[in-house]
């Protein structure tokens, strides 16, 4: 387990140094589109990418969950320069800022609309299903406010009833944008919508590192396994607004206070240290690490070109259709 658990901490601190540049550059007039940060989603994404095989697995993240690409094995010069908009960016500088993916090496480039995403993740998991691959899992994270969406309800009954090897990551931040809770659902949990398609459930506090990577590995196990589909609740706060534009003002202040101290970034490093797998000493060599990796890839991505309509065509991949 130190292993596994030395990698996703890693990441999410890469992530969390990615979210304070961005943030600065956005705040600069030099990013342009959305700017969607993770802090307070971290140890959900890094726990549940870092037991997934790239080049065999499905993953989805959401938008705002870097942590989760560094641990699939993302480099954060690919997010750098689709923040950016560079040339030699996977999406090549198209569809926005933040949408980007490499749907052959298993993550499909996501859309804002998440349960849109539920069907996606289950008709690739069922392709490669159909093509005879074996131990393949998908991943597909989505929100408390996701769950209430009919594409989410239509893509798990059909993940439940053909029993793929799908783990649904709920990162319950407790706001659908601004809406809260309890104008979102009327059970007392949303576990409870997992039992209703007839899943594994599992529920962990999304804080909690330890707890979090145990729960992850359990489930993402059984899916692999041969045991159906895991649905997963992980319970946090997002720590900041929905996106840089909003100052998240809705959030009531006891709410803000009551997790001040519950930073999955500190409990994180306090507990790989309490654990022995690593000293204070090279926690703080990691996050200088990953703080001057991050600088080197945004300096890098803002001195690529960006696209040029005069000169270039505008499909986002080279693939052309064949014409008859």
């Amino acid at each position: 387990m130190k292993e596994v658990a030395v990698k996703a901490y890693r990441a999410m601190e890469m992530a969390r140094a990615f979210d304070t540049k961005l943030s600065a550059l956005y705040k600069a007039g030099k990013m342009y589109g959305g700017v969607f940060l993770g802090r307070g989603h971290e140890c959900v994404a890094a726990c549940g990418a870092v037991f997934l095989q790239k080049g065999v697995d499905v993953y989805n993240p959401f938008i705002r969950e870097q942590a989760g690409r560094c641990a699939w094995g993302e480099s954060v010069l690919e997010s750098a320069r689709c923040y950016l908009g560079s040339e030699a960016g996977c999406m090549r500088g198209r569809d926005g800022n933040i949408h980007w993916g490499k749907p052959l090496e298993g993550t499909p480039a996501p859309i804002s609309h998440l349960g849109a995403m539920v069907p996606v993740v289950a008709g690739m998991v069922l392709a490669k299903r159909m093509q005879g691959e074996q131990g393949v899992v998908g991943l597909v994270s989505i929100g408390d406010g996701t769950t209430s969406v009919g594409a989410t309800h239509e893509g798990c009954n059909v993940i439940a009833v053909e029993k793929l090897p799908i783990v649904i990551v709920v990162t319950n931040n407790q706001f659908a944008y601004s809406t809260p809770n309890s104008q979102e659902f009327a059970c007392a949990s949303l576990v409870e919508r997992g039992r209703g398609y007839g899943m594994t459930t599992h529920e962990c506090d999304g804080t909690d590192f330890l707890q979090t990577l145990g729960t992850m590995q359990r489930a993402i196990a059984a899916a692999r396994a041969g045991e159906g589909p895991q649905w997963v609740v992980a319970n946090t706060l997002r720590m900041c607004g929905h996106g840089e534009h909003d100052d998240a003002a809705y959030i009531p202040a006891e709410l803000k206070a009551a997790y001040a101290d519950r930073d999955p970034i500190a409990v994180a490093r306090r507990q790989v240290v309490e654990q022995g797998w690593l000293t204070a000493e090279e926690c703080e060599a990691i996050l200088a690490e990953c703080t001057e990796e991050v600088q080197r890839c945004m300096v890098q991505a803002q001195k690529e070109p960006t696209p040029n309509p005069a000169t270039m065509d505008w499909s986002s991949t080279s693939w052309k259709p064949t014409r008859y």
